[in-house]
């Protein structure tokens, strides 16, 4: 099954990176942030993306495609030019970096991968946000209500610790960030049936408004209920905490990430 990464938006609210980089490529823990929702997807034998690209597209293409060079460690004969990898990352990914388009709307882009999806089921998510919600639980829920899209929903931390204090002043309890009482938000990490693909009128359809508006009118939208972290990553505040969290140990999708990071070693001989 295909998983479609939203990667081509400005991310203007993050613009301490994003006049150089794309956002999906701010780092975490010194990958990007694309390469760390693609360990959430693979930890659960999902290693097929379509990454749906815009601004800055060459930016990622040339991450991916100069991957294995880049982390990996070779034997390299300078009189011959022939090279040897003798540890290599451990990812099996396979991508579809697609240009979807610089001004192309969230909607637009998956409208644009129609050919690529195949009239199959599909997962989808936005190319800025980590949780540990379990994938494959995601589709088997998905597959038992038969509705065309499945929307994950979580609740976010609050942006500022809670204080409850009596009227002269006394401090009774204090939160640091807890989960926000006002209620669940759209996570991402949808799963979606090619008939939702009708409901996308073209490049300027952004996702949340039209198109899943008009889904939930007609009854074709189910909500998969997650409870347990979630993170997106719009402000430098946001990057500097996951930062902080994977820094720490405290990074609940770490120990996934760090599997799509561990080396397949070759022999440690020095013939090319």
């Amino acid at each position: 099954m295909k998983t479609v990464l939203l990667a081509g938006g400005f991310g203007t609210r993050l613009s301490e990176y994003t006049e150089d980089i794309p956002k999906p490529m701010v780092p975490v823990g010194g990958l990007p942030m694309l390469w760390h929702i693609m360990s959430i997807y693979s930890h659960f034998g999902h290693n097929e993306f379509l990454l749906a690209l815009g601004y800055k597209a060459d930016y990622v293409k040339s991450f991916f495609v100069n991957y294995e060079t880049l982390h990996s460690d070779f034997i390299l004969d300078m009189a011959t030019g022939k090279s040897r990898a003798v540890e290599r990352p451990g990812v099996n990914w396979k991508l579809g970096l697609i240009d979807t388009g610089l001004n192309t709307m969230t909607g637009g882009r998956i409208k644009r991968l129609s050919s690529w999806l195949a009239d199959e089921t599909f997962m989808a998510t936005y190319g800025d946000g980590v949780s540990d919600v379990d994938i494959n639980a995601l589709l088997e829920f998905h597959r038992s209500h038969g509705k065309l899209v499945t929307m994950t929903l979580a609740r976010p931390a609050a942006r500022f610790g809670i204080v409850e204090f009596e009227e002269g002043g006394l401090v009774r309890s204090f939160q640091e960030k807890p989960l926000d009482s006002a209620g669940y938000v759209n996570a991402g990490f949808f799963v979606m049936e090619p008939g939702f693909l009708e409901f996308i009128d073209g490049d300027d359809a952004i996702l949340e408004r039209d198109p899943l508006e008009r889904a939930v009118a007609e009854g074709e939208v189910m909500a998969y209920v997650h409870n347990g972290f979630w993170r997106p990553m719009d402000t430098k505040r946001d990057v500097d905490d996951l930062n902080k969290m994977w820094d720490t140990d405290e990074a609940p999708w770490k120990r996934w990430s760090l599997e799509s990071s561990s080396a397949r070693k070759s022999r440690g001989h020095f013939d090319v």
